[in-house]
């Protein structure tokens, strides 16, 4: 028999010698050595994530578990609008999107319903955040350096050039102090924000000509938003920014000519190999890029804590679900632009790499000047950045080195 005491910060399971629940008050601790106690922490190890995260919360909020040691169910019906930055069934970032929704709403039991609209559909694909911070939307799905005309801030919370991969991200916001300034950034428009997605480190891009040298970057028109925009615009080159769905067509009419995205597997998707051949790594401009799921901060305030570890839980799974795929559809795509498309795979010499690195500090410092807000955010954001480059250099790094000298 089960005493449901787990509020109070246990369960008390007895079995009788025979392994069967034991009749009687199970609830006397003075019991045989076959009781067995399992407290919270406990439970949430060995529990799915999902239904001990709902029974954590239905605790705090006052609660009490449902019938048969149930998490209690949301009882209040909610019908959400999620805009979103990518198009309609986009591998990973669309499809991630919608993964997510339909995650919220399972571990509601159906009492949250969350429909996602693609880019273009309710609002622009850089219209979240105003849609949401006005309450026209409750959620978004995008990534923050979007918002970057709002505050230089908000670049370091998807990926600046330079800067972290999606492991250090994650310590960096969950760990290091980084969503409290979230919070504190987001939260001045209206806005409270969740890491909900990782493309791990992007591509450096297609170009029509060959990059021998910083000065191949004069005169260039590249798409490539954000801080990495900047990058290239103080060696010569002219930044675009332009949403997905545009690239293409600005590609191969020859309004620009280079462009970024993300990596193979959404490069394939979009076609670029059929124009341009040449495709250069590493991207140095988004390391690790993480995509957010941005809440009306009053519907926020609104949900019971059940409804907010929904919540939590529903974007902590999907940030790690979508760098696990993007990793996988990555691998297998590069393959096939290699193999079945004749793309010609090519590397940033290093002398590039370490001139756009010293560019990168200046433009990441200049940025660190525009308010309050952001230099607090730069500071944090190096010291994470920093502690992360000594701990990858004996660690993940020095192990993919070692890797390398047996499977070149």
């Amino acid at each position: 028999m089960v005493a449901r005491d787990f509020c109070k910060g246990e369960f008390l399971v007895r079995f009788d010698a025979k392994n069967q629940p034991a009749k009687g008050n199970t609830k006397n601790t003075a019991s045989t050595s076959s009781d067995t106690v399992l407290n919270r922490r406990n439970l949430l190890r060995g529990a799915g994530l999902v239904g001990a995260a709902a029974v954590v919360a239905a605790c705090d909020s006052g609660q009490q578990p449902g019938a048969g040691g149930a998490p209690a169910i949301v009882s209040k019906q909610r019908q959400l609008k999620m805009v979103t930055s990518w198009p309609k069934n986009f591998p990973g970032l669309g499809t991630g999107a919608e993964r997510l929704a339909k995650r919220i709403e399972a571990l509601s039991g159906g009492s949250i319903k969350v429909k996602v609209y693609a880019a273009g559909e309710l609002v622009g694909a850089l219209g979240g955040f105003d849609a949401v911070s006005q309450g026209k939307a409750d959620m978004y799905h995008a990534a923050e350096y979007y918002w970057q005309g709002k505050s230089p801030a908000f670049n370091f919370f998807a990926a600046v050039p330079m800067g972290m991969t999606a492991s250090e991200m994650n310590a960096w916001v969950r760990f290091e102090g980084g969503q409290e300034l979230w919070d504190e950034l987001s939260g001045s428009f209206g806005i409270k924000p969740f890491l909900a997605g990782n493309t791990g480190v992007q591509m450096g891009g297609w170009f029509q000509k060959d990059i021998n040298s910083l000065e191949d970057f004069q005169g260039l028109r590249i798409r490539m938003p954000g801080l990495g925009g900047e990058v290239l615009q103080r060696v010569g080159a002219t930044p675009v920014t332009k949403q997905g769905g545009e690239i293409f067509q600005a590609l191969s009419q020859g309004n620009i000519d280079a462009t970024e995205w993300i990596g193979p597997w959404n490069d394939l998707a979009f076609g670029f190999h059929s124009i341009v051949k040449n495709y250069y790594y590493p991207g140095i401009h988004e390391p690790g890029t993480t995509l957010s799921l941005g809440l009306n901060k009053e519907l926020w305030e609104d949900m019971t804590p059940q409804e907010q570890e929904i919540i939590r839980a529903a974007s902590a799974a999907e940030n790690d679900i979508m760098y696990s795929e993007f990793t996988a559809g990555n691998a297998r795509a590069l393959e096939t632009l290699i193999n079945d498309h004749g793309v010609k795979l090519k590397r940033f010499s290093d002398d590039i790499l370490r001139e756009l690195g010293t560019i990168s500090a200046t433009v990441l410092a200049d940025a660190a000047k525009a308010d309050a807000i952001t230099a607090r955010v730069y500071e944090s954001f190096e010291t994470a950045r920093k502690s992360g480059i000594r701990w990858g250099a004996i660690s993940e790094q020095a192990f993919a080195h070692a890797r390398s000298l047996i499977e070149e």
